[in-house]
């Protein structure tokens, strides 16, 4: 299943920096809204690949 977000995004000295509405914490940047497009596409994974690590470490130390 695809989940989609809104990307809110602007121009910081440059580059194109921008966050995830629905997730906070979700950061990025890039040289072009493409560039950016990607960047907090890999963004978005890593957090919810140490979201489900955490999860699975705090379910074991029971």
């Amino acid at each position: 299943m695809q989940r989609r977000f809104t990307l809110n995004y602007w121009q910081d000295s440059g580059w194109c920096v921008g966050k995830l509405k629905e997730v906070p914490g979700v950061f990025s940047q890039g040289e072009t809204l493409e560039e950016l497009e990607v960047n907090i596409v890999d963004a978005y994974q890593l957090v919810m690949e140490d979201a489900a690590a955490i999860s699975r470490d705090s379910s074991t130390a029971n």
